[in-house]
């Protein structure tokens, strides 16, 4: 495609040199640069693409996307623009033909319950026979291919490139995972969304956000990008105690989900355990009962904004219940790990309040004895929620094991010390401090008696740990199951 037709849109402050060159492919990662792409320059948190110039003209790039043309080189071409990152999605978009336009796009945005949203909701989809893709924390999927991006939500460049890898792939359906981070970097500006859901909104990304208001508001442009639209519709959760903004914002296309409070879809007659939850669905004079193997009210919650999702996209019931009946989890998401113990082992990604405490409310319903809880927190993000997961754990569980979870830059001991204040709030609280997250995995399941339950929270599907500039192999999942089979075989001794 010629530059000039993907500067459409866009008003260059200036161009300097040919913009009827041809462009073969766009990037603003200067080592994935090929002969004839287009170089977008992004001021990041961390570095400024600026300053990645020569190696891309190095690597092949025909033209470069700038703010400054003080970095402009003799012989170049440079189209310099107000905001590059403003600029990416237009370009994005004009490169991969509008994509979005093609097929409906379901985004699902909030703290909590994204990624189950995602899948519970292309789950349903295919159940009605349509090809659906889907972007993610997991990552994204379009058929038989996979990608996997490193953020929930990608950079525009990406998510219009995967979009129409999508298209070609014959998919009817693309649903997406929506950070607060994607849409206050204008990621998803170009993305034509039918259906938008709201999940909740719980403490969390402050070290980005700063305060609730902000994090908050950047979810909202979700909403604002549908509202009154024709054929658009919001979806929200009415018992979220920031729904009535979300909901205002939505404007007269807005359909609610909820359990407490009066909602368009309703859940009543709420039954937990560990093997799953099972609920009445109301609406619109109807009711219908759900079965699914997911665990805990929160689970209730996702099915019902899925349910919600489905439904207006005209889907049965019967197919809906059909769907959810057969979805057994997704991975590191209440996940369970069974070696044929005589106890329970659950590992979750909770690594929020919110998400902690609805994960150990769960388990006080489920086990029979005692709830025994491992949990850190992440390095380099929000230092203000960690003496809350502590105070949560230490309320809600009988032990917990404090370790680490990614520190990243920061120092582990450092990190469990800004969660010791919240333990220590709660009296009589028991716990061991062992910065090693294997160890205290090991701890806990050998401290583990009949009838008990061992919650693993923070990280959920990872498989690595992220330490200073190093990223260590590192599963839950894996290290849970191999200790259990070690008791296990220690015990028949």
């Amino acid at each position: 495609m010629i530059l000039s037709d993907l500067l459409q849109g866009i008003e260059p402050v200036e161009i300097m040199g040919d913009s009827s060159l041809e462009i073969t492919g766009i990037h603003y990662d200067s080592r994935k640069i090929k002969p004839g792409y287009l170089f977008i320059c992004i001021t990041g948190l961390k570095t400024d693409g600026h300053l990645y110039i020569k190696e891309a003209i190095d690597n092949g790039a025909a033209a470069v996307i700038a703010e400054n043309k003080d970095f402009y080189m003799e012989g170049m071409t440079m189209a310099v623009v107000l905001d590059s990152r403003r600029a990416m999605p237009l370009i994005a978009s004009n490169f991969y033909r509008q994509p979005s336009h093609d097929l409906r796009v379901v985004g699902v945005t909030g703290t909590n319950g994204k990624t189950t949203v995602t899948h519970l909701i292309k789950a349903i989809l295919e159940a009605q026979g349509e090809k659906t893709a889907i972007i993610g924390t997991l990552y994204a999927r379009a058929g038989d291919q996979q990608k996997e991006f490193g953020h929930t939500t990608p950079e525009s460049a990406e998510i219009e490139e995967f979009i129409r890898l999508s298209l070609d792939e014959g998919s009817r359906y693309i649903v997406m995972e929506v950070s607060s981070h994607a849409l206050d970097l204008h990621r998803v500006d170009c993305i034509d969304f039918d259906t938008v859901v709201f999940t909740n909104l719980t403490q969390d990304h402050l070290d980005y956000h700063l305060n609730m208001e902000s994090y908050k508001n950047a979810k909202l442009k979700l909403f604002a990008g549908v509202k009154d639209r024709e054929g658009k519709l919001s979806i929200i959760n009415a018992d979220d105690q920031w729904a009535e903004y979300f909901i205002r914002e939505a404007g007269r296309n807005c359909l609610t989900y909820g359990i407490e409070h009066p909602a368009d879809i309703q859940a009543e007659n709420i039954r937990i355990s560990l093997k799953g939850s099972s609920f009445t669905v109301k609406y619109r004079g109807e009711a219908w009962s759900v079965n699914t193997k997911l665990i805990g009210m929160f689970s209730v919650y996702n099915a019902l904004s899925a349910i919600a999702c489905a439904l207006s996209e005209g889907i049965e019931p019967g197919v809906i219940t059909g769907a959810l009946e057969k979805v057994v989890g997704v991975p590191g998401r209440f996940e369970t790990i069974d070696g044929g113990q005589d106890f329970s082992v659950v590992v979750d990604y909770a690594h929020t309040p919110d998400g902690l405490q609805n994960i150990l409310r769960t388990g006080r319903e489920i086990t029979g004895n005692r709830l025994i809880t491992v949990f850190g927190c992440g390095g380099d993000r929000d230092r203000t929620k960690r003496p809350l997961m502590g105070e949560i754990a230490a309320r809600l569980s009988d032990f917990c094991v404090v370790t680490s979870d990614n520190p990243r830059g920061e120092e582990p001991e450092a990190i469990i010390a800004d969660i010791m204040p919240g333990m220590e709030k709660v009296k009589d609280s028991r716990y061991a401090i062992i910065p090693d997250r294997r160890e205290a995995i090991r701890q806990a399941i050998f401290l583990a008696k009949k009838g008990d339950l061992v919650i693993i929270a923070g990280k959920g599907h990872e498989t690595y740990q992220l330490v200073k500039d190093e990223v260590l192999n590192f599963d839950d999942r894996k290290i849970a199951a191999e200790f259990i089979k070690e008791k296990e075989a220690i015990e028949r001794t």
